[in-house]
């Protein structure tokens, strides 16, 4: 069974960090451009970060470039986000996406999400 599970997610003060995981089944993720979107109440849909099949190329949103780092491991068919100094506007649920092709494609897989909050 094709699935894509994320985890990581929780509650954290201002400027704290957490580490979301995306682990897939079923298929390898390898294959996949592999992409961390958000989706916050009354907001649209938002890209994250992604990082292209073969690793060479990641792209982030500008509201997490030099805080978030997207990371793959291959061995346990998973991938990260690294998530530092964060800002209550990151609160959100997260989610990861198999995209196929380059990172701007369509998504093919995606997990249910887990959800960030930052608070204090």
């Amino acid at each position: 069974q094709v699935q894509l599970v994320e985890s990581g997610g929780g509650l954290v003060q201002p400027g704290g960090s957490l580490r979301l995981s995306c682990t897939g089944s079923g298929f390898t993720l390898d294959y996949y451009a592999i992409g961390w979107f958000r989706q916050a109440p009354g907001k649209e849909d938002e890209g994250v970060a992604c990082i292209s099949s073969g690793d060479r190329i990641t792209n982030y949103a500008e509201s997490v470039k030099g805080r978030f780092t997207i990371s793959r491991d291959s061995a346990k068919n998973t991938v990260y986000l690294q998530m530092n100094s964060l800002k209550p506007e990151d609160t959100a649920i997260y989610y990861c996406a198999a995209i196929l092709g380059a990172c701007v494609g369509p998504k093919h897989y995606w997990g249910q999400g887990t959800q960030v909050t930052v608070s204090s």
